[in-house]
């Protein structure tokens, strides 16, 4: 697909953003564990929700879509009727990831405590990635891995059986390697110490304990002790990832007023939040509550003039998903953004350093990649261009951000990446601009 976006005269609106797609996750996974039914709704959308829906529902699990009266759409609340940490049945068939990593080491936890063998995959883009970070560990405690491709790679063929508690130092913070030991620690004898070299997304660890996990956190060390864990319901925030681009937009257009209502404000997730109030931005947090452990708040966002800054160390696990994004922000504020110690991204759904500096600098933008992230010279002006989304859904809607932001037409090749998390994506960049154009036109095919 390709879309075409114009630059923006006036961007204006009050809008949600889909459920937070990690929060989505956990909450699927982990009551789908317990001994009894709960309700999950603001559902996560787009691909990747499912992907965690069928690899579940390949195990055993009753999961069906649920009316909720003052849900906005009916199609994002599901009940789930939990089996248990020994009641999952054997797959008759390969599980499918997609392209959703979250859903392949999360559920690669699960399936390591388990007693019947599994083969869990992916799309041509996940199988690419590499799994070593969870198959140390995960074999460590006693897991059998093997693989029908390339060693370290998915497929993954997973002998469950009894597992035992380790002692594990990450080499690297990921939420998702972390939460992957985490669930395996569930069904482990003895206990689990996880210890990260830097915080990272925590999710997992404020659902579990919501749940009544044995869990304790002791800086930087997470130990989790064999649990049974009692359903909850989940009413999901918006997904901060996906406000971002709203946040970049309004904070970097000249003329912006933007209110995205009830999105997540989990202190691990809120760096892009934090970043950009570094380099000046004009956000306001209100109406701020509380619910499963996470908390969610509005947040208003301003036309502001903005200042580069250094996005380096312990900030990089907090706002990993939002470098793109950020990138771009770079690109309208004065003196020079440096950004290091990001080479995960290169691991990503594409390598997103490299497209990133592909997409901007088509577009005008003075930017350069180094090995572990990049450098942007700012106070630019960009000018529309053809850029590729390298079908990668954070790259495409960082483009379609820029587009908005550039002067002309911008047109992004492989736009339907977006539907990976967020398929409302265009509408919304639409009514926020009120360039309705590309719909009329039929420039989406």
């Amino acid at each position: 697909m390709i879309k075409s976006v114009k630059k923006a005269v006036k961007i204006e609106g009050i809008i949600s953003v889909p459920g937070d797609k990690s929060i989505s996750h956990r909450a699927m996974l982990l009551n789908s564990i317990t001994g009894g039914p709960a309700k999950v709704s603001n559902f996560c959308q787009g691909d990747d929700r499912t992907a965690m829906l069928n690899c579940l529902t390949g195990l055993g699990v009753n999961i069906k879509q649920v009316k909720k009266a003052d849900a906005l759409n009916t199609d994002d609340c599901f009940l789930i009727k939990g089996r248990g940490l020994t009641g999952l049945s054997k797959p008759t068939r390969l599980l499918n990831a997609g392209n959703s990593g979250t859903t392949l080491r999360l559920i690669s936890g699960l399936l390591a405590t388990q007693t019947f063998e599994s083969i869990i995959s992916g799309d041509k883009s996940l199988r690419s990635r590499p799994m070593d970070r969870i198959i140390a560990p995960l074999t460590q405690m006693g897991a059998g891995i093997g693989f029908t491709g390339q060693n370290g790679f998915a497929p993954l063929v997973i002998r469950g059986g009894k597992l035992s508690g380790i002692n594990y130092k990450m080499p690297v913070a990921s939420a998702q390697v972390k939460s992957c030991i985490l669930i395996a620690g569930l069904n482990a004898s003895g206990e689990t110490i996880i210890t990260q070299p830097q915080i990272s997304r925590d999710h997992t660890e404020r659902m579990m304990r919501a749940m009544g996990a044995n869990i304790s956190i002791d800086g930087l060390s997470v130990t989790i002790k064999p649990t049974k864990l009692s359903p909850i319901d989940v009413h999901v925030p918006g997904d901060l990832s996906s406000a971002a681009f709203w946040m970049i937009l309004g904070v970097c257009h000249s003329n912006a007023s933007i209110k995205i209502k009830q999105a997540g404000l989990n202190p691990s997730r809120t760096g892009v939040i934090d970043v950009l109030q570094m380099m000046g931005a004009k956000i306001k947090i209100s109406n701020v509550k509380e619910g499963a452990g996470e908390p969610y708040g509005d947040i208003e966002i301003q036309s502001s003039s903005l200042k580069n800054t250094v996005i380096q160390g312990e900030l990089i696990p907090r706002v990993i998903d939002e470098i793109p994004i950020l990138a771009l922000a770079g690109c309208f504020a004065t003196g020079e953004m440096l950004i290091q110690n990001a080479d995960e991204l290169r691991l990503k759904e594409s390598d997103r350093i490299s497209a990133t500096v592909d997409g901007l600098t088509k577009l005008g933008a003075n930017i350069t990649e180094t090995k572990d992230g990049l450098v942007i010279r700012g106070n630019q002006e960009l000018n529309g261009s053809e850029v590729n989304s390298f079908g990668d859904h954070r790259i495409a809607m960082t483009m379609g951000i820029a587009g908005a932001l550039s002067n002309g037409v911008t047109t992004i090749t492989g736009a339907e990446a977006n539907m990976i998390s967020y398929p409302g994506f265009w509408t919304q960049l639409s009514e926020l601009t009120g360039d309705f154009a590309g719909v009329d036109s039929g420039i989406y095919s």
